[in-house]
């Protein structure tokens, strides 16, 4: 794995992980709940696989807001997974974390910044951390 990349092996992709995720993972708001996390952790597996997906509902507002926040959620995520990744290959986890906005929408915040999205993004990762 690349430090700084997403791979599609890291990707969460297919409608069955979504599904598996959905129903079996557990739910994490960031501290002013405009983003939330569903994740799912398996403990000692052959290979230490960190995946992630990023979704935004389409009540929150256009196609083109809804986009760049999925292409904020996914570089904030992509700058910061060392958080979490030493602590799963130590460990030999797989994580499947599903991220998506919450409380957050093109009514409310019309222009929206990496600077917003990072710093809930992160501390959800940091919550997720304690939870291996």
């Amino acid at each position: 794995m690349k430090q700084f990349g997403l791979s599609k092996k890291e990707r969460i992709k297919s409608k069955k992980d979504f599904d598996f995720v959905f129903s079996n993972g557990e739910y994490i708001f960031s501290p002013n709940k405009t983003f939330k996390a569903v994740f799912y952790i398996k403990k000692e597996t052959e290979e230490a696989v960190l995946q992630a997906a990023f979704a935004v509902s389409k009540k929150s507002g256009i196609a083109v807001w809804r986009n760049r926040v999925k292409r904020l959620m996914r570089e904030s995520f992509r700058l910061n997974k060392n958080i979490l990744l030493p602590l799963i290959v130590d460990k030999k986890a797989l994580v499947q974390i599903i991220f998506s906005s919450n409380s957050i929408s093109f009514k409310s915040n019309k222009k929206i910044f990496l600077k917003d999205v990072m710093p809930q993004i992160v501390d959800i990762m940091n919550q997720i951390k304690e939870k291996i």
